[in-house]
Parts: structure tokens; sequence; C-alpha cells
């Protein structure tokens, strides 16, 4: 593989100026180029900043100009940039895949999984494509799944368990993370048959939802069984496990949306607390029987608002 020698940056006014007395102070020629603020040379390495607030270093000494200087005098922080030339992995082409709703007393478990390669995280430089969990609003979360779908190359699917779907598996496994171990495997299988990645994914990323790797392990299905697999804690750190995290939190919320229009009834999130009431209204307005079409019906509390509202 041919080693990178060209690196972009955006600078604002003061850092570029401090960048410019640094490269006067230390020797290196200047000369003009279009569009360019300044631009200048000394070794083999180039460095320009244009008009535009661009800044591009360019040359075989380029990574090593960043690593000893702009990074630590310049822009005392790392960027994707350099952050891919210390890790290479950041680029790999790979598929991430999280869930929402999990812990939720009402709705669905949705479970999405994504594919980037690297012009898709390049072009995700800017976009502040992170955990779900750490995005303020559901309007946010709409928009970066929005940026995320409409990403050339960007790959990805979503396995929505709705409440009855989901109760019936749960009588069937036992055990919510079986149910959360079979959704990563099929969104997983999914995306694998029905999209052409390209290049193909190196491995997949997965948080490890359960004390046993081996629950989601057994439950990968024939495509994925052939890319390895990797379960770690806080995987949202990954991007691709962060894009997955956005695009399924954006399919819980629109679910919840939904049902709250066919039933006419309030659905919050949540474990407990303000679900709990809503799920008292929806068993008075529609009957205990009914209870299964909207909540995860294993929930504690679940059991004991309708033990109440039938005892």
């Amino acid at each position: 593989m041919l080693k990178k020698t060209t690196y972009t940056f955006e600078l604002d006014a003061k850092k570029a100026a401090e960048l410019e007395s640094w490269l006067k102070a230390n020797g290196y020629d200047f000369r003009t180029a279009p569009h360019a603020k300044f631009a200048a040379q000394k070794g083999k390495v180039s460095v320009v900043f244009y008009e535009s607030g661009k800044l591009v270093v360019q040359g075989a000494e380029a990574s090593d100009f960043i690593e000893f200087v702009l990074e630590p005098v310049i822009l005392k922080e790392a960027r994707l940039g350099y952050e891919a030339l210390l890790n290479p992995d950041l680029m790999l082409p790979r598929i991430g895949v999280d869930e929402s709703g999990k812990g939720d007393l009402l709705g669905p478990l949705c479970v999405a999984a994504v594919y980037v390669n690297e012009p898709v995280i390049r072009a995700w430089e800017d976009a502040d494509i992170r955990d779900s969990k750490r995005v303020s609003s559901d309007q946010r979360v709409a928009e970066l799944a929005r940026v995320i779908r409409s990403t050339p190359g960007c790959k990805f699917n979503v396995v929505q368990i709705g409440n009855a779907a989901y109760n019936r598996l749960h009588g069937e496994m036992g055990n919510a993370n079986d149910i959360l171990a079979w959704g990563h495997a099929r969104a997983i299988e999914n995306l694998l048959e029905r999209s052409s990645l390209n290049p193909p994914p190196v491995r997949i990323i997965s948080d490890q939802f359960a004390s046993n790797k081996a629950t989601l392990g057994r439950a990968i299905m024939t495509l994925g069984r052939q890319v390895e697999l990797v379960q770690r804690h806080k995987a949202e750190s990954d991007l691709a496990v962060a894009a997955a995290s956005i695009l399924a939190r954006d399919a819980f919320v629109s679910a919840l949306k939904r049902m709250e229009k066919e039933y006419g009834l309030e659905f919050p999130k949540g474990g407990s607390g303000a679900p709990d009431e809503a799920l008292r209204k929806f068993v008075e307005k529609y009957g205990a029987e009914r209870a299964r079409e909207v909540a995860k019906m294993h929930f504690q509390n679940a059991r004991r608002i309708l033990a109440s509202v039938q005892g």
C-alpha cells in the first residue's frame, strides 16, 4: 500500500496565523499559490493555507510535520485525518451493529447494521456521527439518520421486532439477550445478502451486550460467519457502530410515533415511570389482553400493571 502523502484540515484565522508565524520562524521558504493566503515549503513537506480556510499538507514528510508540528504545536488536538494515520483500522471497511428499545417498556426492539468504508468515513468527518445516547434530541437523531442513509457507499439494514413478535420470541427463547442476538444476526445477514459491499467488510463490530460472547456468536447466520466478529464494551465509540445506533434509535422513535397515531395515546420512552402510566391508560382503553401489542410483557412493571388492573 502506498504511503499517504496529502492531508487536509480546516483552520480558523487564529490557528492559521500561528502556523504562518511558526513556519517563518523555522526557515520555511514562502511562495505564492493560487487562492492561497500563504504557501511554504521546506525539505519534503509543502504547507498551503487557502482563502477558504482549508490547509493542505503534502509531501513525503507530511506525516512527520503533522505528528511533530501541526498537531502538538498548532491544533493541540487530534483530528480524524491524523487519527487515521495513527490507527489505520479506523478506515477499514466494516459493519457496525447496535440496537434501540431493549430497555424501554413500550415499543419495539430495533436493530441496525451499517456498512462503512473509507469514502463513507471521510464523508462523515464533519457530520458529528456519534452514539445516539449522546445526541441531545430525537430531531437531531433524525437529521443524522438522514445523513447516514444518503451517504453514497453507506449500506444499512434495520430490523424492527414489533411487540407482538417480541413477546412471542421471549416466550420461545426465555431471554431478552437471545432476542437481541437474533436481531443483530438478522440485520447483519440481511445487509450481507441484499447489498453489494465494496470492498467487503473485514469485520463486524458489536457491543458486548451479554456476559457470554457466545450468545451472539451462536446466533450469527451463514454469511455473517464468514466475517470476523468483534464484541466489546462501549463499541459505540466506533463510527460504524455509532451510525448503527443512530439508525436504530431513529427507527425506534418513528415506531413510537406510529403507535401514538394508531392508538391515540402517548407512548413515552423509558423503562418505568411515565411509560407505566401510559400502559395503564392503554389497558383501560383497549383491555389487558391487548397490552402485548405495545409493551414488553416480561418487564416486571408490565406484569404488575396488568395484575393491578385484572385484580
